[in-house]
């Protein structure tokens, strides 16, 4: 026919994003079952700093979020977005640069974390230089996906699309305003915000991360292939409008509820409880026009592992986004934070919904770009139940220890004293739920294994089909005989969609954010709070490197049994010159904000040398290169200069003098250690002695009678 064109989609970029899925997926998720191990035996690190769990767990989440998950979404939407568009991709060269730069970034990630350079931010912990590079690189995918719709020949977006333009503008607003920092070298920059403003603006993107990096765009891959594999359409055109745009405004607003009961404004914490409770409608939304999609094909559910995959990591999503909302109930909350409870929650994303689509997308993806069918449809089924079953038996167990924990860090006597004073029983109470977690991964992971061999062998009995010939229509102007509806219209109008995109995810960070960073009395200052000496800064900074903040929180909470258990609660003007804020996610260990002058130097000494010397049965590891490595003070004069420019009150001149008082402190650190007996060779070099600083130094700023 003379009026269709003939043109080529673009396999051989879907088929390098599949292959960096798979590999990075199974990398991410070994180092996820050493992380968990090192948990019960702590040993098993050998003493090598790039091995300790502080250290490779950050490897791990963003292995698993960003190389595996990232490399999944990208497998799907170069697949899909071609195909919906009826358009090869905007530009070759720009997927080339595309998955290049994100590989090489991913590579970075597994170098910079080991060696203990992180910036802290939960799932944003890579250093400024690795955040301008991400930046880059999603421009570059930005420009490929909107230059494919540009040139598309479907008139209408399909529903997939929105959630790609959601998820793309979403994730460079919140990658941006999440890394404004000033660089002081290379590898280290100080964050733009402090405190509090930085804990709300962090978890504005933490939570938002999960959202539109988790979430959006594999809803976005769940409309695509769901309909596919089963060959049916989507249950309703409706109700997938108001999945997209409710969903999208809704979420924005649910950050806070990561920071219940903490020093943030009250009126914040409150508004991310509500908007969190009203995300239930919009998650279930799309989860029933998911599953309801398969009405008519259950007897192929049945048969298919495809579907199999599809229908629990629909059901793994429904169940995440119903548990989220409950959990920011404050009365929920209250149990659940700071425990595995929440560890487990994200696993069921993680595991089932991201996971398991993947898993799906791939098996139903990787025979069609080859020419050929899937190797074995028996190993797929049972990687189909390795997968579900050992995401059972790693989340059950940790739920187990969450209500564990909890209960026994608010356990009282008859006398009105704490049940378990030695936070170490409520530890080593929980190693076995630990072990079965372990357990659990290792299933989840031998199924992966599977996977690979399945997809090899599929891959071996076919040959790609690098450019797969394509025809359509050109796209004609678009004449409407009838009223057409205004989302109908915006269907046609890809950026309009973007700008649309951009207003509602907006509306909730300029609402929430904003009176944080102009109006004072959100944080009340406390006069006695000064800034940290240039040694207790190295410490912080050396806390940091070992990644103590993935264990040990510094927000003591107003419950009692948190006052009798750590001392006063913590209060926001205690850390405005924290960059970044170090409140924590989880309590393996007990919270520090009040550990200052609780114990004398030698103690914290003893303790990093041998954490079992002072605490019997402890599972922190042992951190040997402390007392090893003489602290490096090149950069302290440069990070007092930039900490002053962003308002830390240090004396004009300061800088120049700050490793001379930094050496008096270590001086008078050392005179203590060596009246407790201690007395190693050029001790007053070494690292372990700016962390004492830092240690000796947390909640002491404010007194309490």
């Amino acid at each position: 026919m003379a009026n269709v064109e003939t043109f080529n989609y673009d396999n051989k970029i879907v088929r390098n994003f599949a292959i960096a899925t798979i590999a990075f997926g199974a990398i991410g998720m070994l180092v996820g079952i050493i992380a968990a191990l090192e948990l019960v035996y702590p040993s098993l690190n050998m003493g090598i700093a790039q091995i300790t769990f502080g250290r490779i767990r950050p490897l791990h989440t963003n292995a698993v979020v960003f190389a595996f998950v990232g490399n999944g979404i990208f497998t799907g939407v170069y697949y899909s977005l071609q195909r919906l568009a009826k358009a090869r991709m905007y530009s070759d060269l720009l997927s080339k640069i595309h998955f290049w730069g994100w590989q090489l970034i991913i590579l970075s990630a597994v170098i910079t974390f080991p060696m203990g350079l992180t910036s802290s931010h939960e799932y944003a912990e890579l250093i400024w230089p690795i955040d301008i590079a991400i930046a880059i690189v999603w421009i570059v995918f930005g420009i490929n996906m909107f230059g494919t719709l540009i040139k598309r020949r479907e008139q209408h977006l399909y529903v997939a699309i929105w959630f790609y333009i959601g998820t793309w503008i979403t994730v460079t607003v919140l990658h941006i305003f999440n890394n404004i920092q000033i660089p002081v070298s290379l590898t280290y920059g100080v964050q733009a915000f402090a405190g509090v403003q930085d804990a709300l603006i962090q978890w504005w993107y933490g939570h938002n991360a999960v959202a539109f990096f988790l979430t959006t765009p594999y809803l976005g891959l769940m409309y695509y292939f769901l309909p596919k594999a089963a060959n049916r359409p989507v249950y309703s055109y409706k109700l997938s409008i108001i999945h997209f745009w409710a969903l999208i405004f809704l979420y924005i607003w649910a950050g806070p509820h990561h920071l219940l009961y903490t020093s943030l404004p009250e009126w914040a914490q409150s508004l991310g409880t509500v908007f969190s409770v009203m995300l239930i409608a919009p998650s279930w939304g799309g989860m029933l026009n998911g599953l309801l999609t398969l009405r008519g094909a259950w007897d192929k559910v049945k048969t298919d592992p495809i579907l199999k995959f599809f229908v629990v990591a629909v059901t793994a999503y429904g169940m995440a986004t119903l548990e989220g909302p409950l959990l920011s109930i404050k009365s929920l909350n209250a149990i659940t934070h700071y425990t595995d409870w929440t560890v487990a929650h994200v696993h069921i994303g993680a595991l089932g919904w991201n996971g398991l689509l993947t898993f799906g997308m791939l098996y139903w993806l990787i025979p069609r770009i080859y020419g050929t069918k899937l190797y074995s449809v028996k190993l797929a089924n049972i990687h189909f139940w390795l997968g579900t079953l050992g995401m059972l038996f790693y989340a059950i167990p940790l739920y187990w220890a969450g209500w564990t924990q909890s209960l026994m860090w608010k356990q009282f006597t008859a006398d009105g004293f704490l049940q378990y004073g030695n936070f170490l029983e409520t530890v080593t109470h929980i190693l076995p739920m630990y072990l079965i977690r372990a357990i659990g991964g290792t299933i989840y992971f031998v199924g992966v294994c599977i996977l690979i061999y399945n997809i090899y062998k599929t891959i071996k009995s076919g040959s790609l089909i690098a450019d797969q010939e394509a025809s359509a229509a050109p796209r004609a102007v678009y004449v409407s005989e009838t009223k057409e509806g205004f989302h109908r219209w915006l269907e046609r109008k890809p950026i309009q969609m973007l700008i649309g995109s951009m207003i509602v995810i907006m509306i909730g960070g300029i609402v929430e954010i904003i009176p944080m960073l102009l109006i004072d009395d959100n944080v009340p200052k406390i006069a006695s709070v000064k800034p940290y000496t240039p040694l207790e800064l190295e410490g912080r900074d050396i806390y940091i490197r070992e990644g103590c903040v993935g264990c040990h929180s510094q927000m003591v909470r107003p419950f009692r049994s948190e006052t009798e258990r750590y001392g006063e609660y913590s209060k926001s003007g205690e850390f405005i010159y924290d960059r970044p804020f170090l409140w924590g996610s989880k309590r393996t260990g007990p919270d520090l904000h009040r550990v200052g002058g609780k114990y004398p130097d030698s103690w914290h000494y003893n303790h990093m040398l041998d954490p079992t010397s002072m605490a019997p049965g402890s599972i922190m590891p042992t951190y040997p290169w402390l007392f090893e490595d003489d602290l490096d003070t090149k950069y302290t004069a440069s990070k007092i200069k930039v900490l002053k420019s962003l308002g830390t009150p240090y004396p004009d001149g300061y800088a120049d003098k700050a490793v001379e008082d930094l050496k008096a402190q270590a001086a008078k650190i050392t005179t203590s250690l060596k009246a407790d007996k201690i007395m190693q060779d050029n001790l007053e070099s070494k690292e372990i002695i700016a962390l004492i600083a830092y240690l000796q130094r947390l909640g002491t700023d404010i007194k309490i009678k």
